[in-house]
């Protein structure tokens, strides 16, 4: 029949697509369904839009301090229309070119709502479409929080910030995760004033102790105001009330806290994790055949895990090999100048384990007094002479964690780590001597006594 598939996929973002394209090498006739665009949060309003706005600030951030390279660039401004253009630019190339990529596989993609009718039926507009596996890769929303109800207006959520085309002058920003704090630094380096709220102790409250100490240091020097251990108590007409007492009174809030799943519809019962689909370690749900990879079981909220995800199913499907993951081995990327980036277990984590810490000073490095940018640093955390974790922030931080994770992935120790040769002058050197610093042995640094 015209209408059967080895597996339905709904939702077209990096889960569903990954699993469209790697069910189709292995030989698997594939169906997706996508209600809107294909790219999911992480192409149309996530990862993809944001970093070609915080590219974008990145550069102007470094024009305006070309002068300290011999460059004159006195007439340096910013225009954030031609910023918004060239971020919907780019969402659009990405996703005409994704779209092409998945349908060379002979993939089939149906542009409607889906709704699953049963195990192993899809209904798309008025046809059914018979799937011996679906695949749930429906992804998340913001989530609208109790005391913090967007409107679009005055109170954004991150969906809201990317369809403006004009910043104003006072943001207030709550939550400083990934996405509070990524913005934070594009308005700052936008020259805006920017104020931050964490509920927690400390920002970046899922990192290593040092480095949410260390963007502290950089928000301060960023001349952006922070608040830890702070809740809003009430947001009202142009003001804000902290439950310290005091009332600011921002042009703009955005909300960066909080995130949930979107649900086909669907006439099955699916068990729930709180408000995640439940999954075991094969990611299958209550129900065998169907599978759910990325941000709707709530395992972790990124496109890279929710890729690697989504192709574990696909080869759990085809060849019956189960699923590895572990949260603790995806890396996790904090974009801006300078990035952060982190693997692996952190300080906090190894409490009350036997464990070695090495921290290296990007300082040290030539490359990184060469660009000017030694504010930085690298740790590195071993345990039983194995790397146990890695926290970076330093330029490249993205690329570099990555060497840490082939590390911990493939349990190299520190003896067979440094035997490979790390090229001069670079920031990969950093790893080079974070590691050898775990036995008190750094070229770049005074002994330690």
């Amino acid at each position: 029949m015209e209408n059967c598939f080895d597996i339905g996929i709904i939702g077209g973002g990096p889960a569903g697509y990954s699993a469209a394209i790697r069910a189709s090498q292995r030989g698997l006739k594939v169906v997706l369904f996508e209600k809107s665009a294909m790219g999911g949060v992480c192409l149309n309003c996530g990862c993809i839009p944001t970093k070609t706005i915080l590219h974008c600030s990145d550069l102007y951030k470094s024009f305006k301090k070309a002068e300290k390279f011999g460059i004159n660039a006195a007439e340096i401004f910013c225009d954030y229309e031609k910023i918004f253009n060239r971020k919907n630019e780019v969402v659009q190339k990405l996703q005409k070119s994704l779209t092409k990529l998945v349908q060379s596989y002979g993939v089939k993609i149906i542009f409607e709502q889906a709704e699953i009718l049963e195990a192993d039926k899809i209904k798309a507009c008025d046809d059914i479409y018979h799937c011996k596996n679906i695949i749930l890769a429906t992804g998340s929303k913001p989530a609208n929080l109790k005391g913090l109800e967007t409107d679009g207006k005055f109170v954004l959520n991150s969906d809201d910030i990317l369809k403006l085309s004009e910043i104003p002058q006072n943001i207030l920003i709550i939550g400083s995760g990934a996405i509070g704090t990524e913005w934070a630094r594009i308005f700052a380096a936008l020259d805006k004033k920017v104020t931050v709220i964490e509920l927690e102790s400390r920002l970046l409250p899922l990192a290593d102790g040092d480095v949410s100490k260390r963007l502290e240091r950089l928000f301060k020097k960023s001349g952006i105001k922070f608040y830890t251990g702070t809740k809003v108590e009430n947001i009202s007409t142009k003001s804000v009330i902290l439950s310290d007492g005091q009332v600011l009174t921002p042009d703009i809030v955005l909300v960066a806290a909080g995130r949930e799943p979107v649900l086909p519809q669907m006439s099955i019962k699916l068990d729930f994790d709180g408000k995640f689909v439940k999954v075991n370690e094969n990611l299958q749900t209550n129900i065998p055949n169907i599978f759910a990879a990325g941000d709707v079981n709530g395992k972790m909220m990124l496109a890279h895990s929710a890729v690697h995800q989504a192709t574990g199913i696909v080869d759990y499907i085809s060849d019956g090999k189960n699923i590895h993951f572990d949260k603790t081995h995806v890396p996790s990327v904090i974009y801006g100048s300078p990035e952060i980036a982190w693997v692996g277990k952190t300080e906090e984590m190894l409490n009350g384990t036997d464990y070695k810490v090495s921290v290296f000073p990007v300082a040290a490095l030539g490359k990184a007094m060469a660009d000017d940018e030694i504010d930085g640093m690298l740790k590195v955390l071993s345990v039983e002479d194995k790397i146990a974790g890695a926290h970076i922030v330093c330029p490249e931080a993205s690329s570099l964690i990555h060497q840490f994770a082939l590390m911990i992935d493939n349990s190299l120790s520190t003896q067979e780590i440094l035997k490979t040769i790390f090229a001069h002058p670079t920031y990969s050197e950093a790893v080079f001597e974070a590691v050898s610093g775990l036995e008190k042995m750094s070229l770049s640094l005074p002994p330690v006594k």
